[in-house]
């Protein structure tokens, strides 16, 4: 089962979707990972209802957090910010469809960082990250 997961998690580290940066963008924000040197730089262009209409981004990595990356791009494009401020980490997870060593998570999460910290500020993701741990 995990098999078609993997080809998935390949198909979009080696052909990501939305790769290249957003010039103009509404939303740009860069971010990493100092555990593994996962780096991400994210670019969003938001309509006047804040629905995202754009997405772009580049970064280097694993394949975890290239996948993560491509994977939420595809899924934010047409979704509001608001809509985009309750996805969790658990919707991150069933994305990639695989289990993460502790290891790997930080790598699958940060997309879904650097989007809400770019879009909403740290405190939000902070905030989020203390929700889900009670």
């Amino acid at each position: 089962m995990y098999d078609m997961y993997r080809e998935l998690i390949l198909d979009h580290a080696k052909n990501p979707r939305n790769h290249g940066l957003l010039n103009p963008a509404d939303i740009d924000f860069e971010g990493h990972n100092p555990l593994c040197g996962d780096h991400l730089h994210l670019t969003l262009r938001v309509d006047e209802n804040n629905r995202i209409t754009e997405v772009g981004w580049d970064g280097e990595g694993c394949a975890i957090s290239q996948a993560s990356a491509s994977m939420l791009g595809e899924e934010i494009i047409g979704k509001t910010l608001d809509e985009v401020k309750t996805i969790s980490k658990e919707q991150i997870f069933e994305m990639l469809g695989i289990p993460l060593s502790m290891n790997r998570v930080k790598c699958a999460l940060l997309s879904l960082k650097v989007l809400k910290v770019g879009a909403y500020g740290l405190a939000e993701w902070q905030q989020q990250e203390a929700d889900e741990e009670e």
